[in-house]
């Protein structure tokens, strides 16, 4: 199976400053990887580099021709003035697809139906009115990786999708998102901080501090997450 993305020896500086060192990735159709590592590990500044935003000062950076043409949807953290968005969630989820509408001033009826149907498939429809800052934490989630699926039906970005969200609306979202993935095929991609469920969630986890310190199966680095712990490290 060919890489979508591969980076190889690949530097990245965030303002003037060395982000990441070195890096060598491949992620393949259908990986669920999460990207995890301290604050200013690296991480945010991978994902603009994958969302095409950042450049490698050095080495580079590879993307599938169908990712490049709109194949990344991104679900970034969210702001408090973003949680305060006053819209409805349809006009949320159909703003989606705007990557497709190209120059025309109004929505076709394609992408409409598009909408409706991933409101269907996340189990929103009947709030399709709802005003999105009146929602939950995880009907909000639920809202914007229905947006996203509007994008594209290859690759999610997710940026620390949980924050903020109670115990069962993070239950959920990880139910969702192993459907999206195992059922529907979609590349997962994720920056969390939540070791202790993702390393049970994803297939592969990206470990940086600036440089690789692991990339491999879930269940090894869950396993020597263990080791370590036992060993008082």
């Amino acid at each position: 199976m060919k890489a979508v993305i591969t980076c190889e020896h690949a530097d990245f500086k965030y303002e003037n400053i060395d982000a990441l060192i070195d890096l060598n990735l491949e992620i393949f159709p259908g990986d669920y990887l999460c990207i995890v590592g301290e604050n200013g590990s690296g991480k945010s500044t991978l994902v603009k580099g994958l969302l095409g935003l950042l450049k490698p000062t050095r080495g580079s950076i590879a993307i599938a021709e169908n990712l490049r043409r709109g194949g990344i949807g991104y679900l970034p953290q969210q702001t408090a003035a973003q949680k305060d968005f006053p819209a409805t969630v349809y006009e949320v989820v159909l703003s989606g697809t705007l990557g497709h509408r190209g120059n025309r001033p109004f929505y076709s009826g394609e992408e409409r139906r598009m909408a409706e149907k991933n409101m269907e498939r996340l189990g929103i429809t009947d709030l399709r009115k709802r005003c999105y800052r009146d929602l939950s934490g995880g009907q909000q989630q639920r809202t914007l990786i229905a947006r996203a699926l509007c994008a594209t039906e290859q690759m999610l970005i997710l940026d620390e999708p949980i924050a903020g969200l109670d115990p069962a609306a993070i239950r959920d979202f990880y139910h969702l998102v192993r459907e999206l993935n195992h059922k529907d095929g979609i590349t997962i991609v994720m920056v969390s901080h939540d070791l202790a469920n993702v390393v049970t969630q994803a297939n592969r986890i990206l470990h940086l501090q600036q440089r690789v310190l692991y990339d491999g199966p879930a269940k090894e680095y869950a396993q020597r997450m263990a080791a370590e712990e036992a060993a008082g490290e």
